[in-house]
């Protein structure tokens, strides 16, 4: 007589979230199942990954640079090759104190900061800093206000440089940047999860993906210390032109790029006198 094989819960919800299009389904059905509380809870955040709600929605946090990144609904979520970004803002602040000592701490700014992963995973892993974070959503400044203030950082709400304390000026040692790069025509082909889910303002770029990353650059030398740098996420395709903006702003500009995580960073840097 045949042996029935009964599917375990995670098998069964493996299999639902493998029908409806999520690439690590296994993985994510596992999630779910230990954050939920109960049976009803599972199933009503089943039902809502299935609707298409990133996971990071449904579970309150995102994984990032080994942390846990709180991320409340309607918030970007942070992408694992943005980790780069991080890994290459970190290994600059190592060599400025290796070359200057940085006492006090090194000023580091996390622009169009969303969550405040960027500032927060540096918080955590590149040592002492005085870091400061800014978003134009308010949804976004809270939340990176619940990850970024218990690291010591502040958060600012506002438009790119506006919000920042005007004593900053001339003083920041690191400028990271993940801008929306996307050009607007490519928005709707992005995933459901990005293009419905996370708002517009965070991925659309303008016409040409480069539209902020401009007002980024224009700037930028007033806030950096000499010596500085500016760290911006963008594309393969658009890295020659992202470079090419920082150059044309007094910035020297290198593409750096990481096939493990499909990331590409152009790091700009102001000469060690801010050449003026």
């Amino acid at each position: 007589m045949p042996v029935i094989r009964h599917l375990s819960p995670h098998e069964i919800l493996t299999a639902r979230l493998r029908s409806a299009g999520c690439v690590f389904a296994e993985d994510e059905a596992r999630l779910l199942i230990d954050a939920a509380p109960t049976p009803e809870a599972l199933e009503r955040m089943a039902g809502r990954r299935v609707a298409g709600l990133p996971l990071e929605h449904i579970l309150g946090w995102a994984e990032f640079c080994g942390l846990r990144i709180a991320v409340d609904t309607g918030v970007f979520v942070p992408r694992r090759r943005t980790e780069f970004l991080v890994r290459q803002a970190a290994a600059l602040l190592d060599a400025s104190r290796v070359a200057r000592g940085d006492s006090p701490a090194p000023v580091v700014v996390d622009l169009c900061c969303g969550s405040g992963a960027v500032g927060a995973a540096l918080a955590a892993l590149a040592g002492p800093a005085e870091l400061h974070c800014a978003d134009i959503d308010p949804a976004a400044v809270s939340c990176a206000r619940t990850n970024v203030v218990p690291l010591g950082g502040q958060v600012h709400e506002g438009d790119l440089y506006a919000p920042l304390p005007a004593g900053l000026r001339g003083r920041v040692r690191l400028l990271a940047v993940n801008a929306p790069y996307v050009p607007s025509a490519d928005i709707e082909t992005m995933p459901q999860e990005a293009r419905v889910h996370e708002p517009r303002a965070c991925l659309d770029g303008g016409a040409d993906g480069l539209q902020v990353q401009r007002r980024v650059a224009a700037g930028a030398r007033q806030w950096l210390a000499p010596g500085g740098h500016v760290l911006i996420e963008t594309s393969r395709r658009q890295s020659a032109q992202t470079a090419g903006i920082l150059r044309r702003h007094g910035l020297a500009a290198r593409v750096l790029r990481s096939e493990e995580l499909g990331a590409t960073v152009v790091a700009g840097a102001l000469p060690p006198f801010g050449g003026r």
